[in-house]
């Protein structure tokens, strides 16, 4: 997954009306600014800086340009003496991106020896960003707020924050999402309208028969698939545990085999997330496991038994959190089964095989068990732990009449004992507030049993992401209650009616 290098425009708010000595100040204190949140280190995406608006046909033009510059992944607008919000109007109405509004000053502390009315009408951040942020509310329009002192540490990770989900919305209307056969029949929540969610989000999901990307597996050379499986060998942990090597090896290549020519169709047809369904597997000669464990931490989205929806959302919060140091990981994941012992309680996460190697901590092992589904070979699968730490897992449900993102705040934990049969990358988690409330929570809001799961994105940055999208977000975290989760849940049911 390549990163591309985004940029954020700063345009900084101001007028006319005191003189040209101000507007000069105005300008040299925004550069000061953006030289600041540059040179911080804090932020994911390089601030440029933008003459000062001062007029409507400036303002309109200039969101225009932002509009169509490729490496223009949002505005950040500041006010810094008061800018009649009328101004700004055409601008806004046209403007097609993430907008972040923020609502700081250039000075620290009111200067109290000094002070007279020239540095009052100068500095009216406090008066300009209330008339500017009127005109969103009138208009309607979705925007992101963050108020302090531009220099501070809180405000300046909050920015880099935003600026991942801005990439988010951004690269939401690229995701193609290459479905393999179709859904697994008769399940519900992997369902859904993608005619919807193309308006909505930008997706497209496409089919394509299941032969069709087989020929692509079958064309892989054994000289490619040697290779690739060599690298496997030196990578990871070879457990035979009891199997004939040569026979292990044959299993691992053909896995190499669907990795490589899985990527190559993806590439050759610009898909950047995949599903995929056990039920229907055509020439495959195994379920993929490792090779989609492996396009996963590539940066491919994936969702199991046909979910296109958590697919893409796999491959949306990858795009967010690129570049991000120390990086945890994000996964496809699933609930599977809980242990409900009092003060012990949790939910053991896993996949028949495909969870993503990112969130690995410790030894990566590859085995190959037998897998009832699919009715193919034994497949080759990564098997390991997950880190432990907070965590979010999201879910993106179709109502009907809307979507739906569920975020839950979840703490991940070491399982008590190990488990020495399971043959699956496994974590552990407990959700937040606790399992019977977060749990319950999660069925009321009717939350899937597939996430979209990351170490290193918060409930806020993904609640951002669906207030951009204009969808319902609900939020599972330590404040919830059940009674009044349910009202929440009226109360959106009559904001979101179409």
């Amino acid at each position: 997954m390549e990163q591309k290098a985004y940029q954020f425009w700063f345009c900084t708010g101001s007028q006319d009306l005191y003189g040209d000595e101000c507007l000069a100040n105005v300008a040299e204190h925004s550069r000061i600014i953006v030289d600041a949140l540059n040179a911080s280190g804090r932020l994911p995406y390089e601030v440029v800086w933008k003459p000062t608006l001062i007029t409507n046909e400036l303002i309109r033009k200039t969101f225009n340009e932002a509009n169509t510059d490729e490496n223009c992944a949002g505005v950040i607008t500041w006010m810094h003496t008061f800018s009649p919000s009328k101004s700004w109007i055409l601008g806004l109405q046209e403007y097609r991106k993430p907008l972040l509004h923020l609502h700081t000053q250039f000075n620290r502390e009111i200067p109290y020896d000094t002070i007279d009315m020239d540095f009052m009408n100068e500095n009216q951040s406090a008066h300009g960003d209330r008339e500017y942020g009127h005109i969103f509310s009138r208009l309607g329009m979705e925007r992101k707020v963050v108020v302090g002192f531009w220099d501070e540490e809180e405000v300046q990770k909050k920015i880099g924050s935003w600026m991942r989900t801005a990439v988010g919305v951004i690269e939401s209307s690229h995701v193609r999402v290459m479905r393999i056969a179709d859904n697994m029949r008769n399940v519900a929540v992997t369902e859904g309208d993608k005619v919807e969610a193309q308006i909505k989000f930008g997706w497209e999901v496409d089919a394509y028969p299941v032969n069709e990307i087989v020929e692509a597996v079958d064309a892989v050379s054994q000289a490619d698939i040697q290779a690739l499986v060599e690298e496997y060998y030196s990578r990871y942990e070879i457990l035979l545990e009891g199997r004939e090597e040569k026979e292990f090896r044959e299993h691992v290549a053909v896995q190499a085999g669907i990795e490589i020519g899985f990527e190559r169709f993806l590439r050759e047809k610009n898909y950047q997330a995949i599903v995929t369904h056990f039920g229907d597997l055509g020439g495959l000669r195994q379920l993929p496991g490792l090779a989609i464990q492996r396009l996963m931490e590539k940066g491919y989205g994936f969702g199991a038994e046909g979910d296109w929806k958590t697919a893409a959302m796999v491959r949306i919060m990858k795009i967010m959190t690129q570049g991000m140091k120390d990086a945890k990981g994000t996964s496809f994941m699933e609930d599977y089964t809980y242990n409900l012992v009092p003060g012990k309680e949790g939910i053991l996460q896993a996949h028949m095989l495909e969870v993503c190697p990112s969130i690995a901590e410790g030894p990566i092992s590859i085995k190959e068990q037998p897998l009832s589904m699919g009715d193919r070979e034994d497949p080759a699968r990564l098997v390991f732990t997950a880190k432990t730490g907070p965590a979010v897992a999201a879910s993106l449900i179709d109502l009907g009449d809307r979507f739906r993102l569920i975020i839950n705040d979840v703490d991940c934990k070491k399982v008590e004992k190990p488990m020495p049969k399971l043959p699956v990358a496994t974590a552990f988690w407990t959700p937040q507030p606790n399992l019977k409330t977060g749990a319950e929570a999660w069925i009321l809001a009717g939350g899937a049993h597939h996430t979209a799961f990351s170490f290193d994105l918060t409930a806020e940055q993904m609640g951002d992401w669906a207030d951009a999208m204009g969808i319902e977000a609900v939020y599972i975290d330590k404040d919830t209650t059940i009674r009044q989760f349910k009202n929440e849940l009226r109360w959106n049911a009559l904001a979101y009616r179409k």
